[in-house]
């Protein structure tokens, strides 16, 4: 089977490795952001808010440091605002805590805003619009929404006739369009909110567990899988109703597998991977 080697993309500079990293995540324009604090946060209780570090590293390597203010999220999403700004949200919300679960920050570091977008994030990228996209594992139904940064829902994929949306196993964002794996049909789904004329497009696919997408023309290639597929690149073909499989391999780190706890993040044609320690991101990109 044939090997695919993640090409290195970003790091953490080396100054901020004393700090424990809470998440990681490169947004729509291609930058990698690391939200650290001074310690990992403590099971159980609720949430002392605490002061945050955003380390941003841009395209070309330069290196960017954001103060948060008294962010509230235990086990925390991250990502960017086109503005400068981020969104911090908890994957879990406690009733109590509904109103505070994701909070805007401005360039400065200044919580501006906060709203609630439901328990369960399984996923969350904000696109070039600054659309806010959420995907939901199974404990939540609301399965995959789009909110705005001052949290006005504005596409829902109730009725949207996706099969068997009951875990949105995987999500890529990119421009203002997003694409989704959910559990457990594992169908391809072309969501574009904005479009009148089928804002959602759904493709069977036999490719089951896949946790991160690519999409580039009418090529796609999925990501993960389960038990020994975890590792696991599957390619395959757009035709009009299906995804016809082409070929599979392996992806792996340039020094060999990939360890079992990594993030995976879809944008575009670009899958990014970041294993333990997350302290560097590479990159698989279907487009070369």
């Amino acid at each position: 089977m044939r090997k695919t080697s993640l090409i290195p993309y970003a790091h953490l500079p080396r100054a901020h490795h004393n700090r424990h990293v809470l998440t990681s995540t490169v947004d729509v324009f291609g930058a990698a952001h690391w939200l650290l604090a001074e310690r990992a946060p403590q099971r159980g209780g609720d949430v002392v808010p605490f002061d945050a570090l955003v380390v941003s590293v841009h395209p070309g390597g330069n290196a960017e440091l954001t103060e948060l203010s008294a962010v509230r999220a235990r086990w925390p999403h991250l990502d960017r605002l086109s503005a400068g700004g981020f969104v911090v949200a908890a994957s879990r919300a406690r009733r109590h805590e509904d109103a505070n679960q994701v909070q805007v920050f401005d360039a400065l570091g200044r919580e501006t805003s906060s709203f609630s977008v439901g328990d369960a994030i399984e996923h969350l990228l904000v696109d070039e619009a600054d659309h806010v996209w959420v995907g939901h594992f199974d404990e939540n139904p609301a399965g995959i929404r789009r909110w705005s940064a001052t949290g006005r829902l504005t596409w829902t994929s109730d009725g949207a006739r996706i099969p068997g949306l009951f875990d949105c196993y995987a999500l890529n964002v990119s421009g203002t369009t997003a694409w989704a794996c959910p559990y457990p049909d594992f169908p391809l789904v072309e969501i574009r909110p904005d479009r009148t004329d089928k804002p959602v497009r759904v493709w069977s696919n036999h490719i089951r567990g896949a946790t991160a997408v690519a999409v580039h023309g009418e090529q796609v290639t999925f990501c993960g899988g389960y038990g020994e597929e975890r590792d696991r690149l599957a390619h395959g073909e757009l035709t009009e109703t299906s995804v016809e499989p082409t070929e599979a391999g392996l992806l792996t780190l340039p020094s060999g597998p990939v360890p079992r706890h990594r993030r995976v993040v879809g944008r575009g044609s670009r899958i990014y991977v970041q294993a333990e320690p997350f302290t560097t991101w590479g990159v698989f990109d279907l487009s070369s």
